[in-house]
């Protein structure tokens, strides 16, 4: 009679353990409540006196909960230290010295469709009575299943916010390019645009600040994503607040380079090719801050040349150690080919890069053509080379034919 009023006992307990873990789950409680309720439930309505659970995190075993254990037991296992022999039923900790679980008794592994999530490990409060291995097990899933739950939920809204955070920031970046390019008897523009992701480190910017002067720039930040929009868009306003003023190259560069120290302390860079022509004097002036030299065509020698005259990258030091305006007179029919290195470590299957020969040698054999014709046969060209090999870097390629 005792026995059986023991084990109905026990039941009652059981449900107690159960109504209360299911109920904080569907409460959605926090993971703090959780575990709190459920090492209460073990240590107050079951057989158990002492325990740790450890859960499963991103290739290792977080120790999440440890109560009633005086020895060193260690906050993270790697899962490569948890030796499950499945045909045996055994699970080995192959833990440093310094760690013992000697003072549990016994341990329990928590599985969900095949995947270990939890360990358990146990020690009984009364020796003459045995645990409910089976329902303890079952709860300890039923935790530590709520547990995943919520991470996956947590990360999925991660994700939802990131995405939202992409979005709006290559929206933003769609707003630092021209909208139009100019397509007349003076000059006519067209770029090829490739960004590795949804947000890119690249800008092309070309601005028309009367009949006779146009300004053209191409950049590259370092790094990706969100931040590096971010940084290029502040790089866009300063630049075309400076443009409207008065000031020359010099002028423009060496603020553009303050500006970015200050923002960024040296952590971020940027390279930076900004050029000006005025249709009137036919004449060319650029700065080349450590970006990819353009290459300018002229039709009447039939010759290419690099641009390579300016300074360092712009933003790696608070003033600029060394700076030339290059200069170039009486143009007359000339393109000009601005590209971001996305386009020369563009690879094949053979891990080349297209590298800047290839390119000289494309522009040497297409040198006067309309920029449409150019870029269209220019993508094809660079599709055959990479084999659809996916870009590392966002692509840029602004070309420029001044009649």
């Amino acid at each position: 009679m005792t026995t059986e009023i023991h084990k109905y006992q026990r039941k009652e307990l059981q449900l107690k353990s159960l109504l209360e873990i299911t109920q904080a789950i569907n409460e959605n409680q926090s993971e703090a409540i959780l575990l709190n309720i459920f090492k209460f439930t073990c240590l107050v309505h079951l057989n158990i006196k002492a325990l740790i659970l450890y859960v499963a995190k991103e290739g290792a075993f977080e120790n999440k909960i440890s109560h009633g254990v005086k020895g060193n037991v260690p906050m993270l296992i790697s899962a490569d230290q948890v030796v499950d022999e499945k045909s045996t039923g055994e699970l080995r900790l192959e833990l440093e010295e310094e760690y013992s679980f000697e003072e549990l008794e016994t341990y329990l592994p928590v599985y969900h469709k095949d995947k270990m999530l939890a360990i358990l490990f146990l020690r009984r409060k009364d020796q003459s009575l045995d645990l409910d291995l089976n329902f303890t097990q079952a709860l300890t899933n039923i935790l530590v299943v709520a547990l995943e739950n919520k991470r996956f939920a947590r990360k999925q809204l991660e994700q939802e916010i990131l995405n939202r955070e992409v979005a709006i920031a290559s929206q933003v970046q769609q707003m630092l390019f021209p909208a139009e390019l100019p397509i007349d008897k003076e000059l006519k523009a067209k770029v090829t645009y490739l960004p590795h992701s949804m947000v890119g480190g690249d800008y092309y910017d070309l601005i028309r600040k009367s009949e006779d002067e146009v300004y053209f720039c191409v950049a590259d930040v370092s790094g990706k994503g969100i931040s590096a929009a971010l940084l290029m868009s502040n790089f866009q306003a300063a630049l075309r607040t400076l443009l409207r003023s008065d000031a020359d190259l010099e002028m423009v560069v060496n603020q553009l380079n303050y500006t970015l120290y200050e923002n960024t302390h040296g952590e971020r860079f940027i390279t930076f090719f900004l050029g000006h022509f005025n249709f009137k004097t036919r004449e060319l002036t650029y700065v080349n801050a450590g970006h990819n030299p353009p290459l300018l065509c002229r039709e009447e020698t039939k010759k290419c040349e690099s641009l390579h005259a300016g300074t360092t990258i712009l933003g790696a030091f608070d003033e600029l150690p060394f700076l030339e305006i290059g200069k170039r007179e009486n143009l007359q029919k000339f393109s000009l080919h601005l590209y971001t290195d996305g386009l020369t470590e563009a690879m094949n299957p053979f891990e080349e890069e297209y590298g800047e020969e290839r390119l000289e040698k494309f522009v040497d054999k297409n040198m006067i053509m309309d920029p449409d014709d150019f870029h269209r046969k220019f993508l094809k060209k660079i599709k055959e080379f990479s084999k659809d090999v996916p870009l590392r870097d966002d692509l840029t390629l602004l070309s420029l034919r001044f009649q």
